[in-house]
């Protein structure tokens, strides 16, 4: 059976990211995967209930993705409004659609508090990025689901085909 592949919404185009636009990854091997029939297309920020546009959030200073998972940590907006609760609803949304559709590995975009998966803002919202991973991502690996950013299309492709 050929893999199935979990992919951020706003890579395949959508609009759904915190600013109302989509970030199509514009690679040909997405849109073959997608003519496949391979491609499980989610936004957890969406699915968990946020809106589209959205304030930008990010885990709060000095935490992990996994402090906010074990309730150590909050996601928080620039004005300090905390938007965990949706970030980890919509994170095990996309935990049990992955596990629901077979997906073996997931296609994520980087940077963010949700998908990222080599890094991360820092929590400032000064447009400071860090290495670590979004709560969806870290999520996902704890499970067992191969987690790729956009850069690293090249290694996905080398296992999913």
């Amino acid at each position: 059976m050929t893999a199935r592949i979990l992919v951020s919404a706003c890579l395949l185009g959508r609009p759904v990211r915190y600013d109302g636009r989509g970030k199509p990854l514009g690679d040909a091997r997405l849109a073959a995967w997608q003519a496949q029939g391979r491609i499980v297309a989610l936004c957890p920020e969406v699915a968990g209930g946020l809106p589209t546009p959205r304030p930008p959030a990010e885990i709060e200073p000095g935490a992990t993705a996994l402090d906010v998972l074990e309730g150590r940590a909050r996601i928080l907006t620039a004005t300090g409004a905390d938007v965990t609760a949706p970030f980890l609803a919509g994170a095990r949304i996309a935990l049990h659609t992955a596990q629901a559709q077979h997906c073996r590995f997931a296609l994520l975009m980087d940077g963010s508090p949700s998908c990222g998966s080599l890094q991360v803002y820092s929590g400032h919202h000064d447009g400071t990025r860090q290495p670590g991973q979004g709560v969806t991502a870290a999520l996902l690996v704890r499970h067992g689901i191969t987690v790729f950013a956009p850069s690293q299309i090249d290694a996905l492709a080398t296992l999913a085909d």
